[in-house]
């Protein structure tokens, strides 16, 4: 029962990291290393605010919801 206890309680605090999200930085440049391994060339990635990717492609959200990356070709 002790050794449950313990794993329900690194759990929850595995769970509330898990909330905040990753930091934007980090996420665009993750999302870029994929990319790039593809071969895609000629594109634009971008961190806004939620709901202000009026002309691009949202590929990623951040920092708890609250960013968003934004992909744009050109």
């Amino acid at each position: 029962m002790k050794k449950f206890m313990l794993a329900v309680g690194l759990l929850s605090l595995a769970g509330g990291a898990f909330a905040a999200g990753k930091p934007c930085e980090e996420l665009k440049a993750e999302i870029a290393a994929k990319l790039d391994a593809k071969g895609v060339s000629g594109y634009s990635l971008e961190i806004v605010d939620k709901g202000a990717a009026a002309d691009g492609k949202v590929v990623g959200k951040c920092e708890g919801g609250a960013r968003e990356i934004v992909y744009k070709r050109g």
